[in-house]
């Protein structure tokens, strides 16, 4: 065995149990340690092209870009 991933594993498995076994549980927790705590945030700009709304740029061919693939 590895026994970084195993340490690894045990915080996890720590961190979850401490915040109720759930993913939602600890999620939740960590956003509230995030607001409460005093360091600053980063917060994303959200634009057109990054919640995948096309853009009308009038030449009747949508301004995004298809998937790749």
């Amino acid at each position: 065995m590895n026994p970084i991933l195993d340490e690894l594993h045990a915080v996890r498995e720590k961190l979850l149990l401490d915040a109720g076994g759930t993913l939602d549980a600890l999620v939740d927790r960590l956003q509230a340690e995030e607001h409460n705590s005093d360091r600053p945030r980063y917060e994303t700009r959200r634009t057109k092209r990054s919640t995948g709304a096309a853009v009308d740029t009038g030449s009747g061919i949508p301004s995004h870009t298809p998937p790749p693939g």
